[in-house]
């Protein structure tokens, strides 16, 4: 269940600020008659959202061994790269997100209302696809009642934080919020990117290299509800394959030079951590 709530939190938040990002564009330009609009595509695109986390869960239920298997591991090898894709992104464009979606709020708002739903609309589908996508990655390590229950935990929390931030004075310092996220969802990433190579190696499309590395299952054994705790959080295995400790060795690997890459781009001198401010936006 953790780790479904703080993928629909993240995700859920994000899509909470670009939409209220938006909407109080629309209240300093004085246009609120344009709200519906944008209420209209956010809505929208979280129906398809919905309709495609539908889809994906149930296709990778009614599959069979090995084809189940397949599609379970390639699910999770996705899921974990777009999630380390989407950390890295939203750490260098969180900067200049407000004003680059007030600048395209002025824009859309010329053009016409079908501008500024398809604003709304991409902004929040964007959001809401990775989430489907994780989330049915997330129901192959968990049962989906933890998952959905986790998921509607993880999305209430968003949108009562969005509108706190909006309606309120309440402050949150965002780059220290996505950086605590950013470091569980890297963890919970490896776990996905181990799980799937797991799930790739039991029906031999990789070789397992060594086929049982270690066996802790007299520690923690995978039965006990701590071994599925720390499976369905991190990918914890009791006796994982050499490949699938290269993967999770591999994929810590990718983010420390991406995290070396990125820290290579930012200026020299140090810059305040951004806050957000309710009613300031």
């Amino acid at each position: 269940m953790l780790p479904s709530y703080i993928l629909s939190l993240r995700e859920g938040l994000e899509a909470a600020l670009i939409i209220g990002i938006v909407l109080s564009a629309l209240r300093q330009m004085h246009r609120q008659d344009l709200t519906s609009t944008i209420w209209a595509g956010a809505g929208s695109a979280a129906l398809l959202s919905l309709i495609t986390a539908i889809l994906l869960t149930r296709l990778g239920l009614e599959l069979k061994d090995p084809a189940e298997a397949v599609f379970e591991g390639i699910t999770m090898l996705i899921a974990a790269g777009i999630l380390t894709w989407m950390i890295f992104w939203m750490s260098q464009r969180a900067r200049n997100m407000k004003s680059e979606l007030e600048s395209g709020v002025q824009h859309a708002s010329q053009t016409g209302k079908w501008s500024l739903f398809g604003l709304a609309f991409i902004a929040v589908l964007r959001e809401g696809v990775e989430l489907a996508l994780f989330l049915t990655a997330a129901t192959f390590s968990s049962s989906a009642r933890q998952t959905i229950l986790g998921a509607i935990l993880g999305l209430g929390t968003a949108i009562l934080l969005g509108w706190s931030f909006f309606a309120t004075t309440v402050r949150l310092d965002l780059r220290r919020f996505f950086q605590v996220t950013g470091f569980l969802l890297h963890l919970f990433a490896a776990g996905l990117a181990a799980r799937g190579v797991g799930e790739l190696v039991e029906v031999a499309w990789i070789p397992a290299l060594i086929e049982h590395v270690w066996n802790l299952g007299g520690v923690v054994s995978m039965s006990s509800v701590l071994g599925q705790t720390l499976g369905a959080l991190f990918g914890y295995s009791a006796s994982p394959s050499l490949m699938q400790v290269l993967a999770y060795a591999a994929y810590f690997g990718v983010v420390l030079l991406g995290l070396r890459a990125t820290g290579h781009r930012r200026r020299p001198k140090s810059v305040p951590a951004p806050t957000l401010r309710g009613g300031s936006a």
